[in-house]
This record gives C-alpha cells, structure tokens and sequence, in this order.
C-alpha cells in the first residue's frame, strides 16, 4: 500500500524539476541579446504596432499609419501656360480674307420756316417729321435740333458783265458778313474765266469786310474778263469743301450765266446731287437791271430766265433757298434767312431700308404730321391756319460699294 502513494509523489517532484530547467534554459537565451557596451535591447512585445510614420506621413488609425501623397507646395512656381488659342487656316490658295459690314446712314437738315415771315418753327418733336425715300416711309432713329456755328464759303461773281451786278454782288456779300458770329468760319472767292481766293477760312470778320472792301475799289474799272465760268468754280468749290469734316454752305452770289465752263450744265448738277453736307443758298444779282430792260430782246431775257431757274435748281438740290432781290433794302431781311435757316434746324437721321450700295439717285420727301398721322396744320393767336414752307434737300445720292 506504501509503494503506489510515493510514486504519485515522486511524478510531482520530476514534473517541479522539468519546469525549472525550462525556466533556465530561458534566462541562458535572453542573455545571449546583450550588444558589446553591455546594454540590453529591449525586445519588441507581440502585436504592438509600429509608430513610425511612412515617409509621405498621414494619419494614424488601429491598423497604423496610413500613407497619403503630400501637397507640393507650388507658391513659387510659374502658373500652368493656357491651352493654346485655335488657329483657323483658310483652304490652300485663299489669302487672308475680312468681312466688313456698313449700314447706311443717311442725315437731313430740314429747316420749317413760316411762309409769310420766314420765320423758324420751333418745338416740333420726332413724331411729327415722316420721312420718305423713293416712295417708302423710313424710321426716324435720330433727332435734335441744331443751333451751331457754321463753315461757309461765300462765292460771288466779278466778271465784266457790267458794273450793276458787280455792285449787287458787293451788296450781297457785305450784308451777309455782316450777320456773322465769332464762332463761323468764312471763307471768299470770286471767279470770271477763273477763280481767285479772296479770303481763306477765317474767324475774322473784318477779314471778309476788307476783301469785299478791296474789290468795291475797282467796282466801276473794267474787270479783266467778261466770261463766267460759273459751273467749273461751282464744282472746285464743292471739292474744296468737301475735304472739311461737318456741315458746310456755299453762299452763290452771282447772275446765273455761265458762257466757257467745261462742265456741262448735267455735269454741274450731277455734281451738286453728290454732294452729301454741303448746302446752297444762291442770291441772283441784276435785279432791278433786269426789271427795267425786261422786253427789250427775247433771246437776252431768255437767257437770264435760264440762268435764274439754274440757281434755284442748284439750292433745291441741296436743301438751301434761292433769292432774287430787286433792290438794296431787301438784303438784310433775305441775309436774315439764310442765317435762321443755316443755324436754326432740325437734322434727322435713319438708316435706309434700302441698303444697296449702287450709286443711284434717292429720292427724298419730308412731311410735317401731327399725332395722329394727319398732315400738320398750324395756327396763329388768332387760330387763323399758317402756311409753313419745309426746306430739305430733294434727295442724295447712294455710295458705290467700291468708296
């Protein structure tokens, strides 16, 4: 009974001494981890995750740091170049090809004078101005009324056709200088076979007086010729003028006859009609001559018949007036309404409905209507009915598309 008690006894004893060796055989190994200065590395324990942060850094979680791509710092850098604009290429044998596009525009002074006193109409509004171009009604898309100083040049006859209309072309021409403001520029020639420049465009009206004065000195001496070349110094006038920017006047002063021009009288009116700012006023000289020797030989007065409906024609045309004064004392009134009617006007301005280019003659008609599209009907205190006179060119002649 003794024995099997220590044998469990003896199996506890043996199975004590196997643990102690294991413990040593341990102890023998971790003393094997020391380095050469006799320190020892502690050993990483299992399952500790690793801190170090990877080289592009981020943030850690559970499982460790995670990686994410760092920002680059740009601020020094140029900003990336744009994309390149597209080029376009026209097809092999075209060369560089633009497109330009104009819209017509055409402008009318148009001057409303009462018939008995010549005097301007002031107030009128856009509504009551219908314009019409070879028969079709345009829209008026510019108004105003204008009140400026002016740019004319004063063209007058002094030729040996006799000392009476010398002497109403001085007339003429003093007392339209006469009206002058500081602001106009005014410029003189005269003209017979040729022309001759009196005064240059000035604002010095004593200028004009004494150019009129120093051909007032040889008023009664024979003029060196008798021809009148009347349509030639018309047509180097218009070229004169027309290289001045603006609105522009052409005050004739002369008998009308024209005997040695080059130009035909169709040339001359060709001419006028193509001239797009430049209005005529024409004074005929000879007046009371003519009135007193009327009748006295057909073909003489058939000719300054002629001559006379020539200068109006030339002032219809272009949207001015025409006077023929029989004696002094009617000059400053007709001065008068040239001034009003240069200074005082309405200008309407609208872009044609026909845009062609062709070089053709428009015609033009202005009418007064009031607000209900009736013609317009004026009247005094007295609402006795006006008579009003509306004073604008005829018509204009369209640019060729090649200017």
């Amino acid at each position: 009974m003794l024995k099997p008690r220590l044998s469990r006894i003896g199996r506890r004893v043996w199975l004590g001494l196997l643990a102690l060796a294991v413990v040593g055989s341990g102890a023998t190994a971790g003393s094997g981890a020391q380095n050469q200065s006799g320190t020892q590395q502690p050993a990483a324990q299992q399952g500790q995750p690793d801190q170090t942060a990877p080289e592009a850094g981020g943030p850690s979680g559970d499982t460790g740091p995670m990686a994410i791509p760092k920002k680059k710092d740009n601020s020094d850098e140029a900003p990336p170049p744009a994309p390149p604009e597209p080029k376009f290429k026209n097809p092999e044998g075209l060369g560089n090809v633009s497109l330009r596009v104009e819209v017509p525009e055409v402008t009318i002074d148009v001057g409303v004078l009462l018939e008995k006193t010549h005097q301007f109409v002031p107030g009128l509004k856009p509504e009551n101005f219908k314009v019409y171009e070879d028969g079709v009604v345009q829209k008026v898309e510019g108004f105003r009324r204008t009140e400026a100083p002016i740019t004319v040049l004063l063209l007058c006859e002094y030729a040996a056709r006799g000392f009476a209309f010398r002497i109403d072309m001085l007339n003429s021409a003093w007392a339209f200088a006469q009206q002058l403001r500081p602001q106009d520029f005014v410029a003189m020639m005269t003209f017979d076979l040729n022309t001759h420049i009196v005064s240059d465009f000035t604002q010095d009206k004593q200028q004009i007086q004494a150019g009129i004065g120093q051909l007032a000195n040889g008023a009664y001496m024979p003029a060196a010729f008798q021809e009148t070349d009347l349509f030639d110094a018309l047509n180097e006038s218009l070229d004169r003028m027309s290289r001045i920017e603006g609105r522009k006047y052409i005050v004739l002063i002369a008998s009308g006859v024209d005997t040695m021009s080059k130009l035909t009288l169709d040339q001359a009116l060709k001419r006028v009609k193509a001239s797009h700012d430049i209005t005529i006023f024409t004074i005929s000289t000879g007046g009371m001559l003519l009135a007193m020797t009327e009748g006295s030989g057909g073909l003489r007065d058939l000719t300054y018949l002629q001559a006379e409906n020539q200068m109006k024609t030339f002032s219809d045309l272009t949207g001015g007036m025409h006077f023929a004064p029989r004696f002094q004392g009617e000059l400053p009134e007709d001065m008068r309404d040239i001034n009003q009617n240069i200074r005082a006007k309405y200008e309407l301005v609208y872009h044609p409905t026909n845009a062609k280019q062709d070089g053709s003659w428009r015609k033009i008609k202005v009418e007064l209507v009031d607000d209900e599209g009736n013609p317009l009907r004026m009247q005094d205190e007295k609402h006795k009915p006006l008579k009003y006179d509306i004073i604008a060119r005829d018509g204009y002649r369209a640019r060729q598309e090649v200017e």
